[in-house]
């Protein structure tokens, strides 16, 4: 899925959440102070949303047009200097192939860029944000000594920092990745950036900002520090990070910045009207099952777990809305769907869900289902598909054993009955108004084990779920 679903976050996707930007504008020195009121400014008057331009645009104003990349050809990337100056994007600097500038944050940003592009390509077969080879932009040097680093819906941004506490915010791979993954899920789930969905949006771009940094170390799960922005405090702070992924509420405590609020389990949850409802600050309950989950796997983080939390992202069943405890199912979902019902990956989801108090208890054997979930498909499991209406107004039906469908459509159809996307779209549906189409097709599935029985318009279905069907129908594989 690419489209954008309402509720996407555009231009206000910050690293720097305004907590510690408050604390600092209290600063006694007039630097420090005067940059942290910037950054404040920003945020609290909407600048960056005026920013951001319209998807779909052909070209915004001053922005060079650029040809989608691929990913057997690569990314395109493009790198500017607002020379500290508050416009954007400034004067191109370097493009997809040209060397090195010399320049650190222009450098920085290029190369994290296309580490960034390289994870999605490589772990996740996703060609750019967009899924379609979207042209990555920055612009380095923006503002003068600037505490923050965004994505504005449609490019990076990277301050210099003010120098005393905050260094240049190129120089943090995890940032970047940070950034960039806000792209990626607006492109996808669309999360609203509001309370519990805000704080999984959040969660979302440290899990893949950390996953950017990882892989491009080669270090794996038990090796990683999990910590997101280490390389922006400088000086006396030097040592310590924004968040911590294992610890949340541990990744600083200091005189000028206080202690990370961060909760790191569901009964200390932050009940707040500030940042959007506390994304900033809950992010660490979702954060913490994700380093849980990937360290009980072992390995790299950007495989078994990296895979289960993308398949969550990016599927059918997620809505803007999600929050903690629905998109823990989706993950057992994925988890199920990927490596099966009694899989060691399943457990270890469950588990780690459970652990930070958002499923309510562990799991008795290894890919144990929750209390009062559906039973699972089995390879008995009969799955009846029905195609009326069109043209010709013909019903085409058939009733069919998963054991008898080729591998690759038993697996997926046992991935759909695991969850509830099915559901989700008829309900969508039906809750969609618009005008008769009378030649469209109208599909219904209905099956025993699971218990599922639903009717859903064509134009309501993805184009994966459309084709399974129609080769279910047509025995075509």
């Amino acid at each position: 899925m690419n489209s954008t679903r309402q509720g996407s976050p555009r231009g206000r996707c910050t690293i720097i959440p305004p907590h510690i930007l408050e604390r600092l504008a209290q600063s006694g020195d007039i630097v420090v102070a005067a940059a942290a009121r910037e950054a404040l400014i920003d945020i609290d008057q909407g600048l960056l949303a005026r920013r951001a331009h319209g998807r779909g645009e052909t070209a915004a104003p001053g922005k060079k047009r650029l040809t989608p990349g691929t990913i057997e050809g690569g990314p395109v990337r493009l790198i500017s200097d607002a020379k500290s100056s508050n416009r954007l994007p400034g004067t191109t600097v370097r493009g997809e192939g040209d060397l090195a500038t010399g320049d650190d944050a222009c450098d920085e940003a290029y190369d994290g860029l296309g580490a960034t592009w390289t994870l999605y390509a490589q772990a996740f077969e996703r060609n750019s944000l967009d899924g379609k080879g979207l042209p990555l932009r920055a612009s380095v040097h923006y503002g003068r000594g600037y505490d923050n680093a965004f994505w504005d819906g449609t490019q990076m941004v990277f301050g210099d920092g003010d120098g005393k506490i905050f260094g240049r915010f190129t120089a943090s791979l995890d940032v970047i990745g940070h950034e960039l993954a806000h792209g990626v899920t607006e492109h996808t789930a669309g999360l609203m950036y509001q309370g519990q969905p805000g704080a999984l949006n959040e969660s979302m771009s440290d899990v893949f900002g950390s996953l950017v940094k990882q892989r491009e170390l080669g270090q794996d799960a038990a090796g990683a520090d999990w910590l997101i922005g280490a390389e922006l405090l400088i000086g006396e702070l030097a040592g310590q990070a924004l968040r911590s992924m294992k610890a949340p509420g541990t990744a600083y405590d200091n005189p000028v910045l206080g202690k990370d609020p961060q909760p790191a389990h569901m009964r200390d949850y932050v009940d707040t009207d500030d940042d959007h409802g506390g994304v900033h600050i809950n992010s660490g309950i979702p954060n913490k099952a994700f380093y849980l989950a990937a360290t009980a796997l072992g390995g790299n983080s950007w495989e078994a777990p990296g895979h289960i939390w993308y398949a969550a992202l990016t599927g059918t069943a997620i809505a803007a809305d999600c929050d903690f405890a629905t998109f823990a199912r989706l993950t057992q979902d994925a988890a199920t769907g990927l490596y099966g019902a009694d899989s060691p990956e399943l457990a270890a989801v469950t588990a780690a869900w459970s652990e930070v108090g958002v499923l309510e208890a562990a799991p008795s054997g290894p890919g144990s289902p929750e209390p009062g979930d559906p039973p699972a498909p089995t390879g008995e499991s009969v799955v009846a598909v029905t195609r009326s209406g069109g043209f010709a107004g013909r019903t085409v039906r058939r009733e069919v054993a998963l054991d008898n469908l080729p591998k690759r459509d038993a697996k997926a159809w046992n991935r759909v009955l695991s969850s509830d996307t099915l559901q989700v779209l008829e309900t969508r549906a039906a809750a969609t108004p618009e005008r008769s189409q009378p030649d469209r097709f109208c599909y219904g599935v209905a099956c025993d084990l699971p218990r599922v029985d639903v009717s859903i318009p064509e134009q309501h279905l993805p184009e994966d779920l459309r084709q399974l069907f129609d080769r279910t129908l047509t025995d075509e594989s």
